[in-house]
């Protein structure tokens, strides 16, 4: 067994850094069992419970005394429901969908012999950096300083809600709560989240750059890292929660705008972009080893089969029909031939972005703004955009 392929395998995305050793500390998950669901119960009671409760005091829940009421703001649903609770959901699977891809690298093993020392000290820093306490803080400023930019966008809007009171300008008990807790944890765990997955694309990138024992004939059509390309499906809860945010503020900007089913499709395709560059981002990295592995296998099989032809050229015929060479009969009585290794080698992909892999994660980004759009726009059309996005 090689040395230190346990150490490989030992990162743990969800564990780690002051906010998991607080949530250890106050019994809400144990080392060895992240209890995602108690916490999620937990998290949306405080962030979306609590001024739930405040506004229900207050009268403005329903919209008796509010334009627009507490429990008809799909961005509190998006923000402080579904998304914190898919963050906290999604850590599990995560978790141990990276744990299994990093597993792989040693149980095949892919890692060359001179490998495993280099990728045990990526591993190594990339747990110091998943437990970095200026990391998190840093998220926590980012998450305070994003939650007073949503006080000053509220105070431009104007107008009487669960947030604002009558007069416009005041916070009312729900409003204060969202501004000091509700919305900057939503924005740290968002902030958190994509820290952790940056450190991840960044372990990933240091293997790619590691000698690998790959082979272009292998059955994946990906020289044995085909299972790399599936990590981002563990994400599609998160990135789901997420997409709900974003289609909230789009549903809020349609009412108060109109805006083409076309250009609506635009915005579709930026969004699925910049979700699917996330992800790309570290799997890009292998393309490189890959299209080198390619054009040298290639190289050789072309060698191979020159030698191969001309020794069967000369069994049939007794002499080549042109360049003969009498060394050449001498040095080589016996060739394989390398066509099937040449035309394996000239299918494999050098791209781990497989639309298989990534429509998951896909549709999670665009269906709840397909759902948005429709409150305003054919839903059919919608669903024919995301479809041919989808499928590009």
């Amino acid at each position: 067994m090689p040395p230190d392929n346990g150490r490989i395998g030992e990162f743990l995305s969800a564990h780690g850094g002051p906010f998991y050793e607080l949530q250890l500390r106050l019994k809400m998950l144990r080392e060895h069992s992240l209890q995602a669901g108690r916490r999620a119960v937990l998290f949306v009671a405080l962030a979306w419970g609590v001024p739930l409760l405040l506004s229900l005091i207050a009268g403005q829940a329903f919209g008796k005394f509010a334009e627009r009421p507490y429990l008809l703001d799909i961005g509190v649903w998006a923000r402080f429901a579904i998304a914190i609770a898919a963050f906290t959901l999604a850590e599990g699977r995560v978790e141990e969908q990276l744990r299994e891809t990093l597993k792989q690298f040693t149980r095949a093993p892919l890692l060359g012999p001179a490998s495993f020392e280099p990728a045990a000290v990526a591993v190594t820093s990339a747990l110091k950096q998943r437990d970095s306490r200026v990391a998190e803080a840093v998220c926590i400023v980012a998450a305070i300083a994003l939650s007073l930019l949503s006080l000053v966008n509220l105070a431009q809007s104007g107008g009487h809600s669960w947030a604002v009171g009558s007069d416009g300008v005041t916070l009312t008990a729900a409003g204060w709560w969202c501004l000091l807790f509700s919305n900057p944890f939503f924005f740290f765990l968002l902030l958190r989240g994509l820290w952790r997955h940056f450190v991840w694309s960044m372990l990933l990138r240091r293997i790619a750059a590691l000698e690998l024992r790959l082979v272009t004939t292998h059955p994946d059509g990906n020289a044995g890292l085909a299972f790399v390309g599936r990590y981002p499906n563990a994400f599609a809860m998160g990135v789901f929660g997420v997409s709900c945010v974003v289609a909230a503020g789009l549903a809020h900007q349609l009412v108060q705008e109109s805006i083409t089913v076309t250009a609506y499709g635009y915005v579709m395709g930026l969004w699925l972009i910049l979700v699917l560059a996330l992800f790309a981002y570290p799997l890009l990295a292998f393309t490189r080893p890959l299209a080198r592995l390619k054009q040298n296998t290639l190289m050789l099989s072309s060698a191979r089969g020159t030698q191969f032809q001309r020794l069967a050229e000369r069994k049939l015929l007794g002499a080549n029909v042109v360049a003969a060479d009498p060394a050449e009969i001498e040095e080589q009585q016996e060739a394989s031939d390398p066509a099937k290794q040449f035309d394996a080698t000239r299918k494999m992909s050098t791209l781990l972005l497989d639309r298989s892999a990534l429509v998951p994660v896909g549709a999670a980004a665009l269906l709840p703004l397909v759902a948005a759009g429709a409150t305003q726009m054919p839903y059919k059309e919608l669903l024919a955009i995301c479809k041919k996005l989808l499928l590009i």
